[in-house]
Order: C-alpha cells, then sequence, then structure tokens
C-alpha cells in the first residue's frame, strides 16, 4: 500500500472519475427499478450493457493515468518500474478476463 502522501495519476480528473462513477451508480439503481417494475428482458440486458460499457471506459481511463503517472514516474526515477509494470500487465489480465 501506498503513502497517504502519494499522488496518483487520475487525481487531477478525480472530479470527473467521481462525476462518471455516480452516473454509473444512477445507471445500476435504473436496472434495479427495471427489475421492480418488470420491464422487458432485453431492454434490462442492454442497459446492463451500457453499465458494462461505462465501467469498462472507466477502467481503461484510470489504466491510462497509471501508465502515463506511476510507470513513467517510476521508470524515470529508475525505483520500482518492473514492479509498475507488472502491477499495469497484471490489470490487463484482469481486464481483459471480465
Amino acid at each position: 500500500m501506498s503513502s497517504t502522501s502519494e499522488h496518483y495519476g487520475y487525481i487531477s480528473d478525480k472530479d470527473r472519475y467521481l462525476a462518471r462513477l455516480k452516473r454509473i451508480e444512477g445507471q445500476t439503481r435504473g436496472l434495479q427499478r427495471m427489475i421492480e417494475e418488470e420491464k422487458y428482458c432485453i431492454d434490462i440486458l442492454t442497459q446492463i450493457s451500457a453499465v458494462n460499457s461505462a465501467l469498462e471506459n472507466v477502467a481503461v481511463a484510470l489504466l491510462q493515468d497509471h501508465l502515463k503517472h506511476c510507470v513513467t514516474e517510476a521508470v524515470n526515477s529508475g525505483e520500482g518500474a518492473e514492479h509498475k509494470i507488472k502491477e499495469a500487465s497484471e490489470a490487463i489480465a484482469r481486464m481483459l478476463k471480465s
């Protein structure tokens, strides 16, 4: 785990990420309402696909920020670059599995 004084690449876009995640949260609540209201299953599946796509977009943006900031900083400082690259590779593998 990192120290609290460490800043991550996404921090400059924190508000944008939070807004996107709140929008996704609203979409998820909408899915719950659709089930409660017994909406057509294909319409629910379409909305699930939209939520998944929105989450994937956030994940890709976070990964890009990680590469631009955390990995680049580690490479430039000569400290922990292999570890940061391994973390990024593992994150990509997890994303591909889902």
